[in-house]
């Protein structure tokens, strides 16, 4: 299968090349030439080129129904939790820059206050009717998005105390907002059904 698939590259290439080159011929005339970087061995000219780096993302193959309904069920709790996490990145970064200009603390707290009274009267409602494992999805991607857990976001933009009261508020419910996000381990498969979610594929 890698020969095939290294044939047809190549083939995809160099008629890419010929097209070019025709192209050049064309337009400019026969004694102009196109100049390519190329190996000599023992006789032989190869041309090469630089390819830019591209990452292959592909979902697991699944043997039985019910490990496919799981990821059927995941990906769809994580299309519905993915877009907070991406509106909570680029929130944060809004408020990070009208925080940095506030005078005092004072100002901050007030600020954050304005901040979590919009946020709440145009996002509270879907927010609540998010699942327990949306939820906790939603926590994980936040992190993923914001390079920081939501209890140091808390305890950044509320203070500490805040912050412990929250924690010890949604351990009860099964939450942990120290919980950090791990894409090459225990959140591998979030990981590549957001990736496959950014580039269009799901």
């Amino acid at each position: 299968m890698t020969r095939i698939v290294t044939i047809v590259v190549f083939l995809m290439l160099f008629t890419n090349y010929d097209a070019v080159a025709q192209q050049q011929v064309d337009t400019v005339g026969v004694t102009d030439t196109l100049v390519m970087l190329a190996i000599v061995e023992n006789g032989d000219t190869t041309l090469t080129m630089q390819l830019p780096e591209v990452n292959v993302f592909a979902m697991r193959f699944f043997d039985n129904k019910h490990d496919i309904r799981k990821v059927q069920r995941l990906i769809y709790h994580v299309k519905k939790a993915y877009p907070f996490a991406k509106l909570a990145g680029i929130k944060l970064r809004e408020y990070d820059e009208i925080l940095l200009a506030a005078k005092n603390d004072r100002e901050r707290r007030k600020i954050m206050r304005r901040a979590e009274k919009e946020l709440n009267e145009q996002f509270g409602g879907d927010l609540k009717d998010l699942t327990f494992t949306q939820g906790k999805i939603l926590l994980k991607l936040i992190d993923r998005e914001t390079e920081n857990t939501s209890y140091d976001l808390v305890k950044g933009l509320r203070g500490g105390f805040t912050a412990f009261f929250y924690q010890g508020f949604a351990r009860i419910w099964g939450y942990n907002l120290k919980d950090e996000y791990d894409p090459k381990g225990e959140d591998e498969l979030i990981e590549t059904i957001v990736v496959l979610i950014e580039k269009g594929q799901l």
